[in-house]
């Protein structure tokens, strides 16, 4: 089962396996059935090693997080640092508070990598509701493109260059 502790680090080219079976299962199991076949295809083609592989050599920052005894029960990644590509957690360690510990970990550093606080994602209906705790608002309700369903979400946090403009005197 799943470990009290887990540890977040970069993910490397030697994870990809790991990362690919434990995302792709869950993809499986929890969204590819509001998808036409040809869009659970494309979903599940999306998330095969050589897929991950290829995303890390593109620029896409994964992390993972691991037990002590070296297994993979998390995983997100950012694209561009703007947009949350995967977050998935292992059933066991669900609810636990890493899903929200390595989104919190990738956003801290696109946002020191530069990101001015704008984020998005592409949700299924099953995990919308815990990006909705994490602060992600809905922009439609649901996209279909080829078969692969999804609901844009966006979250626009209030970086202290905004906050201080905001506090400003329009007059001045």
């Amino acid at each position: 089962m799943c470990a009290a502790d887990v540890n977040i680090r970069i993910a490397v080219k030697a994870d990809v396996v790991a990362i690919g079976r434990l995302i792709s299962e869950l993809a499986d199991k929890y969204i590819a059935g509001e998808f036409s076949a040809q869009g659970r295809e494309t979903l599940l083609h999306s998330m095969r090693p050589a897929a991950i592989a290829g995303y890390l050599d593109s620029g896409f920052r994964y992390h993972v997080a691991e037990t002590a005894a070296g297994e993979i029960v998390g995983v997100v990644a950012l694209r561009d640092d703007t947009h949350l590509y995967h977050l998935f957690v292992a059933e066991a360690c669900q609810r636990r508070g890493i899903g929200r510990s390595l989104w919190e970990t990738a956003m801290a550093g696109a946002l020191a990598r530069g990101n001015n606080g704008e984020f998005t994602v592409n949700s299924s209906r099953y995990v919308r509701p815990f990006y909705e705790r994490l602060g992600f608002v809905a922009g439609q309700e649901r996209i279909d493109a080829q078969g692969v369903v999804t609901i844009p979400m966006r979250l626009a946090l209030r970086t202290d260059a905004a906050a201080a403009g905001a506090e400003r005197d329009p007059a001045e």
